[in-house]
């Protein structure tokens, strides 16, 4: 028979293989945690208003567009997956390319650089929604240069109005001024800086979507970040 020691060492074995059987079903799940575990390293977070999220069916989350690793830290923040409509550029870079596809990111284009790709957005978004997901939409449509909040888009207007579904709008503090951002020219241009410092996703209550608006969504996303970038 087997000592306690060998048998302590078969039953990690066992675990940690059903463990690796487990997250090759299911990679998005092993994403999540590497998102959760990489963005609380990097960053202290806080969360408020997370009880506004619902716990099931479709929904649009809105968000102001503050850095290169917005999507990471709403990931990390929510408690439910999320279809995220990025950027095609970021389905180029490395380790943004890896995330988009195993989140199963949406690419999105201007509708100047590529319709097509614009017109088959919105058709994804569409199905996701009429799946049950939660999709987040950075109606900016592009990271902030200044960090000030940027008019929004009617996208979002569009969305609802094809798909009827509450809307929750959620903002960004903290991350201005950091790495992944553009403060003093290029993002990921400097020494890697502020490390360990305090963000923050506030989530404000959902917006049924008769009541959605782009600029009303501005305004509840600015009130929400407050001075804070």
């Amino acid at each position: 028979g087997l000592t306690i020691p060998q048998l302590v060492l078969a039953t990690a074995v066992v675990n940690a293989a059903v463990a690796v059987y487990i997250y090759t079903l299911i990679p998005e799940f092993l994403m999540r945690f590497l998102v959760w575990l990489l963005v609380h390293t990097v960053y202290r977070m806080r969360t408020r208003g997370m009880e506004n999220l619902p716990e099931e069916g479709a929904a649009v989350l809105v968000s102001n567009h503050v850095s290169f690793v917005d999507a990471l830290v709403i990931a990390a923040a929510c408690h439910r997956p999320i279809r995220f409509v990025m950027d095609h550029n970021y389905f180029r870079m490395p380790v943004l390319n890896f995330f988009c596809r195993t989140v199963r990111a949406i690419p999105i284009a201007s509708r100047k650089e590529d319709p097509k790709v614009v017109e088959q957005a919105f058709d994804a978004v569409a199905r996701a929604l009429e799946e049950g997901s939660l999709v987040c939409i950075f109606p900016e449509g592009r990271l902030t240069p200044n960090g000030d909040l940027g008019p929004f888009r009617p996208g979002i207007e569009r969305v609802v109005a094809r798909t009827p579904v509450p809307v929750v709008p959620m903002a960004l503090r903290g991350l201005w001024g950091s790495f992944f951002s553009r403060k003093d020219g290029r993002a990921m241009s400097r020494p890697f800086r502020r490390v360990w410092s305090r963000i923050e996703c506030v989530c404000g209550e959902p917006v049924p979507a008769a009541l959605v608006t782009a600029a009303a969504l501005q305004e509840r996303i600015a009130a929400l970040r407050g001075d804070r970038r």
